[in-house]
């Protein structure tokens, strides 16, 4: 039985009992009076749970991307903030949370029309800003990030009630096969682990270095990977990859010379507004899972 007791739990998780398969109860794709998808991309995305656009953005677009993100990952005065995660080792920027916030460029860009309108054509509505990042995978000392599906977390420790959420992950360098790219299971978005264990008090303090707790047992997972296989998000800079909440993704250690790093950005549906966390704990932080419910107008370019 779920923790929150004011909202019916189709996805119960953490329950301290063993992990299991749940069938997913809502659409990938939602009815949408939006339209910016061919009928191909569409059935695309609703059978392996992702879409890839390359070079969405082009390399002057890039540039000023990465150069203030380079900025704010050496500015020491800002590195003791709390969306501020660092590497546990060497204490390097390993991610910066609510960058749509910190940075007024990264704002405009969850806005630009070459994202939002993806976005609101597969969930049928209006969205707002769940989670912002920025990730940076370093060459040589870049970690690991074990499998899981961010649904599992968002419905569990933000209180997310349904799966009407999608990610968009923006390589802000190129994406090789061999340092460390985001890996999908396609075809696992219809598929809801419940995963065991149950949750500990701020777990977010150690699940945004190294996640643990909310991780599938590996039996499901070689059957989904049976199932659906693997692939790696490949991509030259400016690529971006929309891919569903409940998918099931995670992302190999870096030890080439290449570092990696993207803009992600989480995109929930004004009507899958967040409630009290499912297990039963504090909310997180706003600046991991946004409780600013104000729905994005589309912009034609966010670098104007």
């Amino acid at each position: 039985m779920s923790q929150n007791k004011t909202e019916l739990d189709f996805y119960p998780t953490r329950l301290n009992s063993e992990s299991k398969i749940i069938s997913r109860t809502d659409p990938v794709v939602y009815p949408s009076s939006f339209s910016s998808l061919t009928e191909k991309q569409e059935k695309f995305f609703a059978e392996n749970g992702y879409l890839i656009f390359e070079n969405l953005f082009d390399a002057d677009e890039v540039a000023s991307l990465f150069e203030e993100l380079k900025s704010m990952s050496e500015d020491e005065s800002k590195k003791d903030l709390p969306q501020f995660i660092l590497e546990p080792t060497n204490k390097e920027v390993r991610s910066i949370f609510e960058i749509h916030k910190l940075s007024k460029l990264y704002g405009r860009l969850c806005s630009d029309k070459r994202i939002l309108n993806v976005v609101q054509h597969l969930l049928g509505s209006k969205v707002y800003i769940h989670q912002s990042r920025v990730n940076l995978k370093p060459g040589f000392d870049g970690k690991e990030f074990y499998w899981h599906s961010d649904f599992e977390t968002w419905h569990s420790e933000d209180g997310m009630p349904n799966m009407r959420a999608i990610s968009c992950s923006i390589s802000l360098t190129k994406n090789y096969e061999f340092n460390g790219p985001l890996m999908l299971i396609p075809g696992s978005h219809n598929e809801f682990v419940s995963c065991s264990g149950q949750t500990p008090e701020k777990h977010y303090k150690q699940s945004l270095k190294r996640q643990e707790i909310g991780t599938p047992d590996k039996d499901i997972l070689e059957k989904m990977v049976e199932k659906g296989g693997i692939v790696s998000a490949k991509g030259d800079a400016g690529s971006a990859i929309f891919f569903d909440c409940n998918i099931m993704h995670g992302s190999n250690g870096n030890i080439t010379p290449y570092p990696r790093s993207n803009a992600f950005f989480v995109f929930n549906s004004v009507h899958n507004q967040l409630t009290t966390p499912f297990c039963g704990l504090a909310p997180r932080p706003n600046y991991i899972g946004s409780r600013d419910f104000t729905p994005l107008e589309p912009i034609e370019n966010f670098s104007d």
